[in-house]
């Protein structure tokens, strides 16, 4: 024998069913929010005008080819292992947080080997967005990259 189908079977599908979709909202809402930084260009009509000369610099750092990849060591120094790129370049980096807090810092490195970088201070622990530049007789070659 089946139950009546009551008010209060109808209230908890309800609670139930809102219930679901509050928290796959908020989750959602929530990894967005941890992904995006902010404003990527304060005014996308100049942006635009000055895309072609992006590219055209992309192109011409591409021509160096240099590779460099970006590490922490456990003593908390960033370490740019480099290939193809010459012994007398610079290397100089702006570091700051992906999310949160506006905690930007200018990186310098010293050259701890042929092909790598270590810089002077140690950086504190967590998620950071690293631009390395890298200078050689005028040439500018700059990558991002993310370290945790």
């Amino acid at each position: 024998m089946r139950k009546e189908f009551t008010g209060r079977h109808m209230t908890a599908i309800l609670v139930v069913g809102f219930g679901i979709v509050f928290a796959v909202n908020f989750t959602m809402a929530a990894l967005a929010t941890e992904g995006f930084g902010g404003v990527v260009v304060e005014n996308s009509y100049v942006a635009s005008q000055k895309y072609n000369g992006w590219l055209e610099e992309a192109r011409e750092q591409d021509k160096l080819g240099y590779n460099a990849e970006i590490a922490r060591d456990n003593d908390g120094h960033l370490v740019v292992s480099t290939t193809d790129v010459p012994n007398f370049a610079t290397a100089s980096a702006e570091i700051r947080r992906p999310l949160g807090t506006p905690d930007a810092r200018t990186v310098k490195f010293e050259r701890s080997g042929p092909d790598e970088f270590r810089s002077s201070d140690p950086i504190p622990a967590g998620r950071w967005t690293v631009r390395l530049t890298l200078r050689n007789s005028g040439k500018v070659w700059a990558r991002e990259a993310h370290i945790s």
